[in-house]
């Protein structure tokens, strides 16, 4: 191969890894999953086609706000050490008008997309949830007030009732009951990665939780949302839900609690990313798990 492809090879490489960052795909993946476990607790699982359409819709509209995350932020970004070298805040990506005319073309095509495919009312609640984490947090609440990411939190749980409605199950109590424990959920997994990065949100000005109350009692806290959240989650069992779900809810509300309650020990940074990591296991398990419990029933 010809230097000059290499070259090419290597520059496509690199904008394809900024541009799953700037949009912030990994995430998206992950609230496309929390969608599709919407649906399963809801009821039976729709058609594969169906949960198709849901994650791609889920995940471009989860996208699109990663994005608009990306571009609102970039002065925040470039006083964090962490952020300081993402594309916008680097300057490597110019903040033209045409990027959030580009965001706002993704959202309507995943908006459109699940209104044409599913029901309005999943393409309703595929819009709250981007509208949510781009507007609401970002713009309105993250550099104003403390209850910043728990009002965020809605985001998530807006991705697990557009999941149950395409089933017809938006209402179902066990649906309810997963998109309150993303509710709950949201807060200590966030307030875990910021006690780590607390002095880079002290410098950027954002009053997160742990900067504004310290680390101990961010620890504190967010064991109260992690009780919280891990006895609601068993709670579907109740409401039609098998033993696969039974278990992964036991096994990763167990870990999570056992991060948290280290966390509450020895409030440092180390303890804080492990319970960042124990919610992204908890999470991880009980969204299988539901899914699981589905494809098995």
């Amino acid at each position: 191969m010809a230097v000059s492809e290499l070259q090419q090879t290597g520059k496509a490489a690199t904008m394809a890894r900024e541009l799953y960052g700037l949009f912030k795909v990994r995430i998206g993946l992950a609230i496309a999953l929390t969608a599709v476990a919407g649906a399963a607790v809801a009821g039976p699982l729709p058609p594969p086609w169906q949960v198709l359409v849901l994650a791609l819709s889920v995940l471009a509209a989860s996208s699109s706000a990663g994005a608009f995350n990306h571009y609102a932020e970039r002065d925040l970004d470039a006083r964090m050490h962490r952020t300081r070298t993402r594309p916008f805040a680097s300057g490597r990506y110019a903040a033209s008008l045409w990027w959030p005319v580009g965001i706002a073309v993704l959202l309507a095509v995943a908006v459109g997309g699940a209104a044409l495919a599913l029901n309005a009312l999943a393409a309703f609640y595929v819009f709250l949830g981007a509208f949510v984490y781009g507007v609401v947090y970002t713009v309105w609440l993250k550099r104003r007030t403390v209850l910043n990411i728990v009002i965020g939190g809605l985001a998530g749980s807006f991705s697990v009732l557009a999941g149950a409605a395409v089933t017809g199950g938006a209402h179902e109590p066990a649906a309810l009951m997963l998109a309150l424990v993303m509710f709950l959920w949201t807060p200590p997994h966030f307030w875990s990665l910021a006690t780590a990065l607390k002095e880079d949100y002290a410098q950027a000005g954002v009053p997160m939780l742990p900067v504004v109350a310290g680390s101990p009692t961010t620890a504190w806290i967010s064991l109260a949302h992690v009780l919280a959240l891990v006895l609601l989650s068993l709670l579907p069992l109740g409401f039609g839900m098998g033993w696969v779900y039974g278990a992964a809810a036991v096994g990763g509300g167990l870990i999570f609690l056992r991060t948290s309650i280290a966390f509450v020990r020895a409030p440092t940074k180390a303890r804080a990313m492990q319970n960042f990591h124990g919610s992204l296991i908890q999470l991880s398990l009980l969204l299988l798990g539901a899914i699981c419990d589905r494809l098995v029933g």
